[in-house]
């Protein structure tokens, strides 16, 4: 994209980081049952990795990153519970 400047490796990596969690909860998502449920978490994803796009601080970064992680899990017990 024009006028942005190029990653460092660590801000790469990061970036690879915060992308795969992403996929991820999108893909737990799609186990979700209820369409209206389904629609709702997606929405919420978005608008919560949209609201942070441009932070900045490595701390903050991995702090969410760290709690998308245990949301995602949080999720996916849910997600085996409802199927046993």
């Amino acid at each position: 994209v024009a006028g942005r400047l190029p990653l460092s490796p660590c801000q790469f990596l990061r970036r690879q980081q915060v992308l795969q969690l992403y996929r991820k909860i999108l893909r737990a998502i799609r186990e979700v049952p209820a369409e209206q449920d389904r629609r709702y978490l997606k929405d919420w994803a978005r608008e919560e990795f949209r609201r942070n796009k441009d932070a900045t601080d490595e701390d903050a970064i991995r702090m969410m990153i760290t709690q998308g992680n245990m949301q995602l899990q949080e999720l996916q017990r849910t997600l085996k519970l409802a199927k046993s």
